[in-house]
């Protein structure tokens, strides 16, 4: 028990008074100790972090209509009624009213400390989740970059610095940390807001498709091509082109993204017209680009040309102490979007929050807290039943890979694909072990 919770004591009788507050203190609890209601209200106010225990036979004041003052100063604010053998029948009525306990005179010390603990422990969840409610109101100056730890104050930093110049960037960071989101507030808090945000995934289009994506196509181009369309990068000139994964871009691809960097031109497809366009570039990648072996085929050229200013992403494993105020925003935005109420911060939420790696960085903490509001308990989308912590090796290792494959399911928002390859199983696999350990994969995808 923490030494310093604090609990407010109200007895007119001294001698039972000071037995009572003894009794606490030496449970560990930090006593205030006072002769009638009239003191405590003098000094109580509704951000007091403890509970109050009051004998409700007083004289002035008595102790229900305490409990009623202090109802309306705070309504979650734990009041133990101490009552006589006479009292219990109005102890009862308070208890319906939203006392938090009544005990009846006289009490053994484990009935008082016990009741005090309980007590103690939920106005600490109550403040907590009041503190993170309004951490999360006054994060909303930033949005959506969220986060008070000093990684997340230098990443706003930066991008405020640079987001008004023209230079072209390249953000590093993991699945789901938010790259999408630096770019967009790189282009929010820019000159060219008013232009176009124009966003590609260079990862989900094939090679045949990505070329006529990215700068367009004359009437006749190529088979079916039976109008002119306008390619990503002109749409995105007096704007931002954001490029993700910019490594899965294929190598022709790479060389005409390299002209187009150095010359700010495009040739759209089917014509020999080049086009200026005036844009600024910002790439992502999950990948160390700067790593020869890591990068693969990808151009070591095009790298040097978007490595002008390269922003890396903190996972959410070294913000930790972020994670509490994502997980409150998250659970607000999602209570308005299910239409329903925002939970109160439990125990299991919080040992979660707290111990689990995060390998989804905040796209999984996103869905967590959706599927919190949603009332599903535990990491996986579908509430899975505590298992066993013995049992034979195999049974273990069942149990693991499970796991391993909801984190990964989750991190990748039920994507097939992608999923797989984080695994490296092969695509038969990957359902069979779906099948065995009875894991749904539409829950996972994004939006569901």
């Amino acid at each position: 028990m923490d030494t310093l919770s604090p609990v407010a004591l109200i007895d007119d009788d001294r001698d039972l008074r000071r037995a009572t507050a003894q009794t606490l203190e030496l449970a560990g609890f930090s006593v205030s100790a006072y002769d009638g209601a009239q003191a405590v209200l003098a000094e109580l106010t509704a951000d007091f972090a403890g509970p109050v225990v009051t004998d409700i036979r007083m004289p002035e004041i008595d102790g229900l209509q305490l409990f009623a003052t202090l109802k309306d100063m705070d309504a979650d604010l734990p009041v133990i009624l101490m009552t006589g053998h006479g009292d219990i029948p109005m102890a009862v009525q308070a208890i319906q009213n939203g006392a938090y306990d009544f005990i009846a005179k006289p009490f053994p010390a484990d009935r008082l400390v016990q009741g005090v603990r309980r007590a103690s422990e939920k106005r600490r969840l109550v403040l907590e989740n009041r503190a993170l409610r309004k951490a999360a109101e006054n994060a909303q100056e930033t949005l959506p970059l969220i986060g008070q730890t000093p990684a997340m104050e230098n990443l706003r930093k930066i991008l405020r610095h640079i987001a008004d110049t023209d230079v072209d960037v390249l953000v590093a960071g993991e699945t789901g940390s938010g790259k999408e989101v630096v770019a967009q507030i790189l282009h929010q808090w820019s000159y060219r807001r008013k232009g176009n945000f124009v966003a590609l995934n260079c990862g989900a289009l094939p090679e045949t498709i990505i070329e006529s994506e990215l700068f367009g196509h004359e009437a006749g181009a190529f088979t079916g091509a039976q109008k002119r369309r306008m390619g990503r990068i002109e749409h995105a000139s007096g704007g931002t082109l954001f490029l993700d994964e910019i490594e899965s871009m294929p190598v022709a691809t790479q060389v005409k993204m390299l002209r187009v960097l150095e010359m700010r031109e495009i040739t759209p497809l089917g014509t020999n017209e080049v086009r200026p366009v005036d844009l600024r570039v910002v790439a992502a990648a999950k990948i160390d680009l700067g790593d020869p072996e890591v990068r693969g085929d990808f151009r070591e050229d095009l790298y040097y040309r978007l490595n002008v200013v390269t922003i890396s992403i903190p996972p959410l494993r070294e913000r930790r102490d972020d994670i509490p105020l994502l997980f409150s925003h998250f659970a607000a935005r999602a209570a308005e979007r299910f239409r329903r109420d925002v939970p109160q911060l439990s125990e299991n939420v919080r040992r979660h929050l707290a111990s689990h790696a995060w390998p989804g960085n905040v796209r999984e903490l996103s869905h967590y807290a959706e599927r919190v509001v949603l009332g599903v308990e535990g990491g996986g989308v579908a509430a899975v039943p505590p298992q066993p912590a013995g049992g034979t090796l195999p049974e273990r290792l069942e149990r693991y890979e499970a796991e391993i494959i909801r984190e990964a399911l989750t991190a990748n928002d039920g994507d097939v694909r992608r999923t797989i390859e984080a695994l490296g199983i092969p695509r038969k696999t990957f359902y069979d072990k779906l099948q065995r350990h009875g894991i749904s994969r539409g829950g996972y995808i994004k939006g569901k």
